[in-house]
């Protein structure tokens, strides 16, 4: 665990690419191949879930460092995060545990405390509070949380591990994708220079593209690029092997049984196909709104109601595997033909179909499309250059997103609460609200969007005007009016407005205008209507 925890201390304190990925080297060089599992999964955001209730972690962490709990909360407050709270708090003890590896700790104390009664559990953690000390605790109290995190990217623990193995950085990014379990003998696999994989399963890197921030005429001529609707929904790999179909989302999560339309379809693709595409609750030839997908995302299972309220289908992007062999080396113009093969040879009627190109002769033509991307129940646009492979990950170049420009509501600060981490001690998540006749309905929370400068002048606001304290949540005099700015706006029944946005952000501070001038809700519903 000490080890570990250098290695997180070198990366926190380090904002060099160059410095972090010799820090990971340097560790992986030296760790044993079960610490080097570990490490591996939980650097890629592989962390396990809270396995200890946050009220009980709180309350023996305040009885171990002898505070009353309401002061215990107050210094929670102020440091804006729960492992930091403890590591400070609870009095290091002399044990002679902590020189175990990541491993043990892990596999003998963390993942057991699952299976344990509360009484066990506090034995256990306060044991091992008293053993750790320093980043050692910090970072085991992080794991416990499942708020583990370091400012280390997946592309920057696959080159030190290809630095370390002699294995291609592309090789070590394909066999982190899909299920693994963090082991020894799966580590040794992962840095094997033996390159002929026997995961059939496994789905490929996906290739990711930067918004657009150029003008268009900057990238060259239109016909070297194909213009595409960027749809609002699961971006997912659908793998055709061994007889079997396997769906995967961006984030490497396994789809099974969640899309059984899609999947019965799938069973006309030959064996070795793989394809990119996007998931879409679908009805009459166009996308539902993405609330509707996620009626269907966290079900395991899928009743014949919700199959028949909430239909899916998938849009094919790129073909990345034809007939057994990787084709993503080829041209986007070659997978493109490849993947409209395999779609037209599907059943009428199947639930696989091919994301439209725009047909777009000229620049003009394209900005025209994304001006009526909304129409389309689309994002915005995407451009790929024609003569582009593959890649893994981002990259600058060839793949761009260029989205509708924002919707946005001039909404009333109702609500405050104090942030974490960066943010703890300041009052920087909020709550907004718009007229309903004479009342301030609640309408969004937003989290992002003002200067550091913004945020202190919030801050000083909301503690002289603090109206009333529930909790963490102040509500304070509705003066201050900001213009909000959110991808999407759907009608909902769970929230008090009648309405729900998609990714609402602070688009700046209106300080020229008086509460009473903020949006109505009958303005908000003909944006919806529109």
């Amino acid at each position: 665990m000490q080890h570990f925890a250098a290695l997180y201390d070198t990366i926190d304190a380090s904002t060099a690419t160059g410095s972090k990925v010799a820090a990971l080297v340097a560790y992986f060089r030296e760790a044993p191949p079960a610490d080097a599992a570990w490490a591996v999964a939980f650097l890629v955001g592989r962390r396990p879930k809270r396995l200890v209730k946050a009220p009980d972690l709180r309350a023996w962490a305040a009885s171990a460092a002898e505070v009353p709990e309401w002061l215990f909360e107050e210094s929670y407050a102020q440091a804006g995060d729960l492992a930091e709270t403890i590591a400070l708090l609870v009095p290091e003890g002399g044990g002679g545990a902590s020189d175990r590896g990541l491993a043990w700790w892990v596999e003998s104390l963390l993942l057991p405390l699952a299976q344990l009664e509360p009484s066990q559990q506090r034995a256990a953690l306060l044991a091992a509070w008293a053993t750790l000390g320093g980043t050692s605790r910090f970072v085991f109290t992080k794991l416990l949380t499942g708020a583990f995190r370091v400012g280390v990217s997946d592309g920057l623990v696959v080159r030190a591990l290809a630095q370390v193995s002699g294995v291609p950085a592309d090789t070590i990014a394909h066999r982190l994708m899909g299920q693994w379990e963090p082991t020894a003998t799966w580590y040794a696999q992962l840095v094997s220079t033996e390159t002929t994989d026997s995961d059939w399963s496994r789905p490929y890197p996906f290739y990711l593209a930067y918004p657009l921030d150029a003008a268009l005429a900057t990238l060259g001529p239109v016909s070297d690029w194909q213009v595409e609707w960027k749809w609002d929904g699961i971006r997912c790999q659908l793998v055709r092997r061994h007889g079997r179909t396997l769906l995967w989302s961006r984030g490497e999560e396994l789809l099974a049984g969640r899309f059984p339309e899609v999947e019965a379809s799938a069973e006309w693709l030959p064996d070795g196909t793989v394809l990119d595409g996007e998931l879409l609750a679908w009805r009459d030839g166009r996308p539902l709104p993405f609330t509707e997908l996620q009626r269907r995302i966290n079900r395991k299972t899928v009743g014949k109601k919700l199959l028949a309220d909430v239909p899916c289908h998938l849009l094919v992007y790129d073909c990345l595997e034809a007939a057994g062999v990787d084709v993503r080396g080829d041209s986007l113009a070659s997978r493109r033909a490849c993947a409209e093969a395999l779609v037209a040879a599907l059943p009428s009627g199947a639930t696989i179909g091919l994301s439209p190109v725009i047909e777009a002769p000229s620049w003009d033509a394209v900005t025209a499309a994304r001006a009526d991307a909304r129409t389309q129940a689309s994002e915005g646009l995407m451009l790929k250059r024609r003569t582009s492979a593959y890649g893994a990950g981002r990259k600058v170049g060839d793949w761009w997103k260029w989205k509708v420009n924002a919707l946005t509501v001039d909404a009333v600060l109702v609500y405050a609460q104090a942030g974490h981490g960066r943010r703890a001690g300041l009052y920087t998540d909020y709550t907004f609200a718009i007229w309903d006749g004479d009342t301030l309905v609640p309408f969004a929370k937003a989290y992002s969007g003002l200067t550091d400068a913004e945020i202190r002048q919030v801050d000083r606001f909301v503690r002289a005007n603090t109206m009333e304290k529930f909790g963490p949540v102040r509500t304070v005099k509705p003066e201050l009016v900001f213009e909000l700015a959110f991808e999407g706006i759907q009608r909902s029944a769970r929230h008090k407005s009648g309405l729900a946005v998609r990714f609402p952000r602070i688009a700046r501070w209106r300080e020229d205008k008086p509460a009473r001038e903020a949006d109505t809700i009958e303005t908000v519903r003909a944006l919806l209507d529109g």
